[in-house]
């Protein structure tokens, strides 16, 4: 097994470590991470564990480089979080304070989001396969933009919308980016968007159309791209389309997950695309994009208590979550580094696993932990993106808190899961069922 090591450009594991974690995350005197101004010992100790922390101050800085980067480059322009990464009435209201536009990928985001304060015009709805009540929600709410995934899309829109909808073409522009299969969207045979001919064909009938307006189109190629040639053929195949007064370019820059990750900057993707757009796009026209992961990751780490210590080959190091908060190594071999939150980097090579019932429940193979003990805390940075949206209840876990850190405050945004959460939804008819006196607050 190949293990990654600390890369050379820093003085020592610690600064390597640390410059995963959250932008102003520090070591405290005794050398425990503080993340926001706090000590993670009295996070986990306040909020208990595992638990999703957010640097807010870090995520409101992000927020304002996309948006003010992009502004620079093409005044015309507007940035829409893909919140689809991070789904939180809280996170949605910060993004919204920045004036940041919404895409939603379903009805609960959508309430999510317009619970959270979202102008309903700022949204932008996507989704491959809408429900009639879905899209009767878009259109009542008022949302600015509706995404065209397929012509049923415009069946039914026609059915629904009674004044005029706002829309956009998906595209799929036949490219396949350098990123896992489960998060490529852009190429030929994705179930996503429409082919170039068949966007043409929903373009032309768009046109005729009484009540979808047509504005223009999209395109979103993947996620986790660590390259902006990528970014740069999705503007070129969606300008051979025509001209339209929106062009909404999507998201899916990566984020630098572990040492060996190297994502171009915000500034090098937005110069990418705008060069490109000065290229081939109208001078007038509205230019969107959609970043996700790359808006929340960075902003986010979150914490677990060691249960277990297994030795042998290799060692286990066994933690109080794992798949039911973090599924992303499950699903796309996402690797993650990790360190004691007390004794940071440097050490020997463990292998960091969850607690739940699978042999793939494996949060980092061969991380370097310093002399991990039980009831040591360990701490897993850029967990901002899709933990929380991914989190689940397999094994009965409880799903974790999402805590905001900022100046030395902390406050939960979404509370720990209960016992009596399980049990509510469970058997909903039988009154005479009370959650146990043993149930965690």
């Amino acid at each position: 097994m190949s293990i990654p090591v600390a890369p050379t450009d820093v003085s020592t594991p610690q600064e390597a470590l640390l410059a995963l974690f959250p932008p102003g995350t520090v070591l405290g005197r005794d050398g425990e991470l503080v993340i926001g101004g706090c000590p993670v010992t009295d996070l986990a100790e306040r909020f208990g564990t595992p638990a999703l922390i957010i640097d807010e101050k870090a995520l409101r800085a992000r927020a304002r480089r996309y948006a003010d980067g992009l502004a620079a480059r093409w005044e015309n322009s507007r940035v829409a979080f893909a919140s689809k990464a991070f789904p939180c009435t809280a996170v949605y209201r910060l993004l919204a304070e920045e004036g940041l536009s919404i895409d939603v990928a379903g009805g609960g985001e959508m309430a999510l989001a317009l619970a959270g304060g979202v102008d309903p015009a700022s949204l932008v709805v996507h989704g491959n396969a809408k429900t009639d009540a879905e899209l009767r929600m878009a259109v009542e709410a008022g949302a600015g933009l509706i995404v065209i995934d397929n012509f049923d899309d415009i069946d039914r829109l026609e059915r629904i919308v009674t004044g005029e909808q706002p829309v956009l073409v998906r595209v799929t522009p036949g490219i396949r980016p350098d990123t896992h299969a489960a998060v490529s969207t852009g190429q030929e045979g994705s179930k996503f968007g429409l082919t170039l001919p068949q966007a043409r064909e929903a373009i032309a009938r768009l046109r005729g159309s009484d009540r979808l307006r047509l504005d223009g189109v999209h395109v979103h190629v993947g996620s986790q791209i660590l390259d902006t040639e990528p970014f740069a053929r999705a503007v070129e195949a969606v300008a051979d389309l025509g001209t339209f007064a929106v062009y909404d370019l999507g998201g899916g820059l990566g984020v630098r997950y572990t040492y060996d990750d190297h994502p171009p900057s915000v500034e090098e993707y937005l110069d990418t695309l705008v060069d490109t757009a000065r290229k081939t796009l109208p001078a007038e026209a509205h230019i969107i994009i959609e970043p996700g992961r790359s808006m929340v990751a960075e902003a986010g780490a979150t914490l677990y208590r060691v249960a277990t210590v297994k030795r042998g080959r290799p060692t286990f190091v066994g933690v109080d979550g794992g798949m039911g908060d973090n599924l992303e190594v499950a699903l796309y071999g996402q690797r993650f580094e990790a360190t004691v939150a007390t004794r940071v980097g440097g050490g020997e090579p463990y292998d960091l696993v969850g607690r739940h019932c699978e042999s793939g429940d494996v949060l980092s193979a061969g991380v370097r932990l310093r002399d991990p003990r039980p009831g040591d805390l360990i701490a897993v940075p850029v967990t901002g993106a899709y933990s929380f949206s991914l989190s689940n209840n397999y094994n009965g876990a409880l799903r974790p808190p999402v805590v905001f850190c900022r100046d030395g405050e902390a406050r939960a945004v979404v509370r720990r899961e209960t016992y009596a959460d399980l049990l509510r939804r469970d058997e909903p008819s039988d009154r005479t069922r009370q959650p146990p006196l043993y149930d965690v607050p």
